[in-house]
């Protein structure tokens, strides 16, 4: 087992998978350090580790290291930093119990409180390490929980460096492995959480309902963007440009298909690939990086040639290319695409835009909604109420209105996955850290009656 580099194509690091005793023993011992976590102040200890997650230039080079790409990396640090301090402040707000308050029945009181679950276990993907590894993590540490981490087998360099950055007291441990070593992470924990493709999904669902604890899965996408007669064409372009494309088409929310309707459909298409013509690969100094595993290089070429093969027209990009031994994909514009074609059906996780032209929004909508997947959306329209209608329409998780993929950067807002994109309680808002709580009520009867009325035994 052996770790690819993604911009050389070289291995050139092994992969050390922690040994199965050894990563029992760190759940043991996170298992042990939970109680006295969940009854501490945490917000000093995890203030320090925000703090140090912000600028520590040894954990930024091994993100690059891990991925190739240095723009989403700086960005990915300051996200994640920022997430922290963000449960710093919205914790103990969300942990405080609720007021006591009197019962349907007389005399009696109802109140309660939240127990954390001991030992939280994550598994992570590749394509943002430290984001995906910790945008769970931190919510569940913040509720009180201890957390273990096993963070995708392609992208290991950044553990290393973070676990350095982890303050004393803080339950916190990243483990290194492959896919066995996730398998064995789920018998050792209390909730589970996984990021990454619905196969797996599944697999880490029925594993965890084996051993009877929950599991949260944030599954794979296939977004789409509507884009409508009226719209701000050269807005949308550019959004929808971004969303496909930032790094690389590698983001569960990228923007995968693109609805157009029909009379503005060549003025959008015209404008969509003269931009993502003038976009390079950071190999030549642009913010395109490298596709980071081989196999979904193969993947993005096999879905161009069925498109192509299908009477997709390339107007941009359409090959992967082969530099200093990595692979990259320039952003890809096709049209003439139709839902006979892979590219508008399977997931691509590559920077490829298919652009389909539709008669108005009902057309846009069941075309949008014919897919297996349900994580995100975006519509383009004016006036704002028209985007809003259509918006209110799309089976998805999270829908951009007049912009793309602004769920990868505004975390406030409570959202679930519909069909096979995921299971569970919401990953964003406030709502995220009550997965990782289980809720006691306190029903206490304050009746002077030594033999209430309601009792069964009562005539």
């Amino acid at each position: 087992m052996n770790v690819r580099n993604p911009i050389t194509g070289q291995i050139d690091r092994p992969l050390s998978p922690v040994p199965p005793d050894r990563l029992a023993a760190a759940a043991a011992g996170l298992r042990a350090a939970a109680p006295a976590w969940a009854g501490a102040e945490r917000s000093d200890v995890l203030s320090r580790f925000g703090a140090a997650l912000a600028d520590d230039d040894d954990l930024l080079a091994a993100l690059v290291a891990d991925t190739g790409r240095v723009g989403e990396s700086v960005l990915e640090r300051q996200i994640v930093a920022g997430l922290v301090e963000r449960w710093v402040r919205r914790a103990p707000a969300l942990l405080a119990p609720p007021a006591e308050r009197p019962a349907s029945l007389p005399g009696v009181f109802v109140g309660g409180d939240a127990v954390p679950y001991e030992l939280v276990g994550v598994i992570s993907p590749y394509n943002f390490p430290l984001l995906l590894g910790l945008i769970d993590a931190v919510p569940a540490l913040a509720a009180g929980c201890a957390v273990l981490v096993k963070p995708s087998e392609v992208t290991p360099r950044f553990i290393e460096p973070l676990m350095r950055l982890v303050p004393d007291g803080l339950p916190l441990q990243v483990v290194e492995g492959d896919g066995r070593t996730g398998a064995a992470l789920v018998d050792l924990v209390d909730a589970v959480v996984f990021t990454g493709s619905v196969e797996t999904g599944q697999a880490v669902a029925r594993a965890a309902a084996r051993v009877f604890v929950p599991a949260f899965l944030e599954l794979g996408g296939k977004d789409p963007a509507i884009v409508l007669a009226g719209a701000d064409l050269d807005r949308a372009a550019a959004a929808i440009l971004w969303g496909g494309t930032a790094n690389a088409g590698q983001s569960c929310q990228s923007i995968e298909r693109v609805y157009v309707a029909r009379e503005a459909h060549d003025e959008f298409l015209a404008l969509l690939a003269g931009k993502a013509a003038q976009v390079g690969l950071t190999c030549e100094g642009g913010p395109i990086g490298p596709i980071i595993r081989p196999d979904g290089a193969e993947k993005i070429a096999a879905q161009l040639a069925d498109a192509v093969a299908r009477g997709a027209i390339v107007h941009t990009g359409g090959t992967i290319e082969r530099h200093g031994g990595g692979h990259w994909c320039r952003p890809t514009v096709l049209s003439g695409a139709d839902h006979s074609m892979l590219v508008m059906t399977e997931e691509t996780f590559g920077p490829v835009l298919p652009v389909m032209a539709v008669d108005g929004p009902d057309e846009a909508v069941a075309l949008a909604d014919d897919s297996r997947y349900g994580l995100s959306a975006a519509v383009f329209a004016a006036p704002e109420e028209q985007a809003m209608a259509v918006a209110a329409r799309l089976r998805a998780g999270a829908i951009s209105v007049n912009d793309a993929s602004l769920t990868a950067l505004v975390h406030e807002g409570e959202k679930h996955s519909f069909r096979r994109s995921g299971l569970g309680g919401s990953r964003m808002g406030d709502a995220s850290i009550a997965r990782f709580l289980r809720r006691r009520a306190f029903l206490v009867n304050r009746s002077d009656a030594a033999d209430p009325w309601w009792h069964p035994t009562k005539e």
